[in-house]
């Protein structure tokens, strides 16, 4: 784990961001369900991606599964006052939870809504210099990959491999960084 995201893990604990009563399992290395069949994700797992999207401050991101907020919340953080981040979550349950977890959290610039139904990520709202899919895809969803500005990077597993998109002079380049357990990108 790298400082930046060393440090944003310090300044928002997870805790806030489970049921109530799950909270007493925060430090646990695990997945933990958050209801609707989600869950809030293992933080080593959270912690690689989030290092290997390689945020900067000022960065427009958008966040792709965004369930409780707490990734949101962490992009936020890394993100800094400049920047922004949109969470986008399918069930509307979640997003108002996660939208009262990250307002409670004090991320101003970071917010969480709705995700529409049958689009992909927020594409008339980009380009956006950084995407975080905490979803597995069957394919490298090219919808996603056209809405990332030059030099942009974009983090999602693929057939349950963690794999990060650079995109360099036009086309994107893809490495994979182990497997993951993930619920399907609908």
């Amino acid at each position: 784990m790298d400082d930046a995201v060393r440090a944003a893990f310090a300044a928002v604990p997870r805790a806030g961001f489970l049921p109530r009563t799950e909270r007493w399992r925060a430090d646990f290395d695990g997945p933990i369900p958050i209801d609707h069949g989600q869950t809030n994700s293992q933080p080593r797992t959270v912690a690689t991606m989030l290092t290997l999207l390689d945020v900067r401050p000022g960065q427009r991101v958008l966040d792709i599964g965004s369930g409780s907020g707490w990734t949101t919340a962490l992009l936020g953080h890394l993100v800094g006052p400049t920047g922004m981040v949109l969470g986008l979550e399918l069930e509307p349950d979640l997003a108002v939870w996660g939208a009262g977890n990250l307002s409670r959290a004090g991320a101003p610039q970071a917010s969480i809504r709705v995700a529409e139904r049958g689009v992909l990520g927020a594409p008339a709202e980009g380009p956006w210099d950084r995407i975080l899919v905490s979803a597995n895809a069957k394919t490298l969803p090219q919808a996603l990959v056209d809405q990332l500005t030059p030099e942009g990077v974009m983090v999602i597993p693929v057939r349950g491999r963690m794999t990060r998109v650079v995109l360099e002079a036009g086309a994107a380049r893809t490495t994979q960084h182990g497997p993951y357990l993930f619920v399907p990108l609908r």
